[in-house]
């Protein structure tokens, strides 16, 4: 086997795929490559409607070698660590791997180990998540007899920010179709400080908390579950004072100023996630453990021959892939650039970012925004009839569950623009 090409590619998910795909369309010669150990590509944004019961499992993956664009190398194998100054990236099972550019684009990694009890709390089925097994989450509200439902996140960066709340939603439209709403005390509990950080996407959020009647509770970061008692305890601060009243409504224990036991019968979460192992200890991360590039470049701050995007990315936006549908075309260009003898010039990546929050069964609001926080709806939506993708919508629902998953296999994964 060859064991140098001109482009490496390290991850076979949305990034590394539309990446390669848009390469080749400048130049169906480039010598590119991708290091990808897995059989199988998912399309990671449905499993929340596969939690809510509303889509099948089966249509969110697709063989790797369907979706490996033609013309590309696949070096079937793992990547365990980088020599950047000798431009080589050593792999498991193939050894040294040489390139002249290369694209780091592996994604994220769970690690639920960040939270004590929360390893044996999933594989006991006490806890569940759309993030590992979203079909055991259907099963768990399907289950659901009611008491506290309890949704919640880490304090670390995670793959779309807004999936632990979305899910939260469809369960609490489940359970009032199912006459389970006067039974169930809801609570959606977040280490942030407010639902959403767009404003007149947390104005609308507000409004579903209060449909639903959730318990919103924020800065609370869990740091513990104890799967024997089915409770998670959670790190508060003074920001959060809430009288003893409804503490008592929800049986939560207050063990200090600052540490809360909250009691579940259901629980749903976000694991704690991390940039793979081979990059947090390699020279390319920042002090964080991500991947150190230009916000806006997306060039390696230190290695010019080297770009990174997607969810190991150290970029302050949201982890989707709709904010790597935005960042290819700047990684692309610049490749091409310093390939030609340039600068990588391309600073246009503004940190573009969407959430599709689905906030019941039929309806959802589109968060578009970018580094600002500001609000950027697509225009296309007009042509949707969606007018203010703020307010709950049923077309972006149809947008999210029908018209997105086709564009994603059929356009975006083909290196066309969308």
């Amino acid at each position: 086997m060859k064991s140098h090409h001109s482009i490496l590619i390290i991850g076979g998910g949305t990034a590394g795929i539309m990446t390669a795909a848009q390469l080749l369309k400048h130049d169906e010669g480039f010598d590119i490559a991708i290091i990808e150990p897995s059989n199988t590509h998912y399309y990671q944004p449905a499993w929340t409607l596969v939690g809510a019961g509303t889509y099948d499992y089966a249509h969110t993956a697709k063989p790797m070698q369907d979706v490996m664009p033609e013309g590309v190398t696949w070096i079937k194998d793992f990547a365990t660590g980088f020599d950047p100054e000798n431009n080589v990236v050593e792999t498991e099972n193939k050894g040294s791997v040489g390139y002249d550019f290369l694209i780091v684009a592996p994604g994220l990694v769970m690690a639920p180990e960040l939270i004590e009890g929360l390893p044996e709390a999933l594989e006991r089925g006490v806890a569940v998540s759309n993030y590992i097994n979203p079909n055991k989450v259907w099963e768990a509200i399907q289950h659901f007899k009611g008491g506290n439902a309890l949704f919640t996140q880490p304090t670390t960066p995670i793959k779309c920010g807004g999936a632990p709340q979305k899910i939260a939603y469809l369960a609490a439209d489940h359970f009032r179709k199912s006459g389970l709403d006067s039974k169930t005390k809801l609570i959606f509990a977040t280490p942030g400080s407010v639902i959403f950080g767009v404003k007149p996407i947390k104005n609308t959020l507000e409004h579903v908390l209060d449909r639903y009647g959730i318990h919103f509770r924020p800065f609370y970061a869990p740091f513990k579950i104890d799967p024997e008692r089915k409770v998670v305890y959670f790190k508060t601060n003074d920001n959060n004072a809430f009288s003893d009243e409804e503490n008592a409504q929800l049986k939560i224990v207050k063990q200090t100023e600052n540490i809360v036991e909250v009691p579940f019968d259901l629980l749903h979460l976000a694991p704690p996630q991390t940039a793979p192992k081979f990059v947090k200890e390699s020279k390319l991360v920042n002090d964080a453990g991500w991947l150190d590039v230009d916000i806006h470049s997306m060039q390696h701050k230190k290695f010019k021959n080297v770009f990174g995007l997607g969810d190991v990315a150290a970029l302050p936006t949201a982890k989707t892939g709709a904010a790597i549908r935005k960042q290819v075309p700047v990684v692309v260009d610049n490749l091409l650039k310093i390939r030609r003898g340039k600068e990588a010039s391309n600073h246009s990546y503004n940190g573009y970012s969407s959430c599709p929050l689905v906030t019941g069964y039929g309806k959802m609001v589109l968060a578009e925004f970018d580094y600002e926080n500001n609000f950027t709806p697509d225009p296309k939506l007009k042509q949707m009839l969606v007018f203010d993708s703020s307010k709950e919508h049923w077309r972006l629902w149809i947008l999210k569950k029908y018209i997105l998953p086709y564009l994603y296999w059929n356009k975006m994964l083909k290196g066309q623009d969308v």
